[in-house]
């Protein structure tokens, strides 16, 4: 039987995180190819204005703390007292901070620990009981190329991103036998106003060109030589998302322009 390789007309996805950046440009993806998308974000203002801004009857935005287990649970809860079911959820909440080791800022590791990589197993958690009654169901975590090698300074970023791909691998296992599929995306840098800023912030330090930044510092790490199109990441998680990826399960799905493979 054939399958069209984005078909997710009518599946419900809740997508973490998406206020803005990657979540958000997820959420414009799944809504184009005919899903029912539920924005959900910390940031209640953002949320309500990118509601406005997509202006879709297929769209909802629930305001969420993924730290904390009730909050999920009501997010799946009014999910699906809306739109009835859950067919897809995709944990791509995340923060970022950089620091060594002796300075990272004990605090700031718990949070990060608590947004990327529990509050991912939390939403597994209360998502499974849902799924495996419907016999279908897409879990999608977004991790990176942070997950599969260490980057100095960045520990709990790497410590989080390396725990989901773990997370991601016993959540396939366990629900192997009931239609669902558990997957990580593992991006390598991509084109965000996030990364733009820092390498125009670079570009002033050196008294250099954006271009050059890009030359000297990412370019020689990249063998594509390019930044990751967010759209590309969407597209994947589509595809992720699709009958066709249906036997792909457990597994990192690395989008990173060749960068891993060296």
């Amino acid at each position: 039987m054939k399958h069209n390789i984005i078909d997710v007309k009518d599946k419900v996805v809740i997508i973490t995180g998406s206020a803005s950046g990657i979540g958000f440009e997820l959420a414009k993806k799944y809504l184009a190819y005919g899903a029912k998308v539920v924005l959900s974000d910390l940031n209640a203002g953002s949320l309500h204005q990118k509601v406005k801004e997509l202006k879709s009857p297929n769209v909802m935005s629930i305001k969420a703390d993924v730290t904390e287990e009730e909050e999920i649970e009501d997010l799946i809860a009014k999910t699906k007292k809306h739109f009835g079911r859950v067919d897809i959820f995709i944990n791509n909440a995340g923060i970022q901070h950089v620091d060594s080791i002796e300075s990272f800022p004990t605090e700031t590791f718990d949070k990060m620990i608590a947004i990327m990589l529990r509050a991912s197993f939390l939403s597994i958690k209360h998502c499974f009981p849902t799924m495996k009654e419907q016999k279908f169901g897409r879990i999608i975590n977004i991790a990176s190329i942070n997950g599969l090698v260490g980057f100095a300074g960045k520990v709990a970023y790497n410590a989080a991103k390396h725990g989901i791909i773990g997370v991601t691998k016993v959540a396939a296992l366990e629900c192997a036998k009931d239609g669902i599929t558990v997957n990580a995306i593992c991006p390598g840098y991509i084109a965000t106003p996030l990364v733009l800023n820092q390498m125009a912030d670079l570009a002033k330090t050196r008294n250099v060109s954006v271009e050059k930044v890009l030359e000297e510092v990412l370019y020689p790490l990249i063998p594509q030589k390019t930044l990751i199109d967010i759209d590309d990441i969407a597209s994947l998680a589509l595809f992720a998302s699709s009958p066709c990826a249906k036997h792909i399960t457990g597994t990192s799905l690395i989008i990173d322009a060749g960068y891993t493979a060296q």
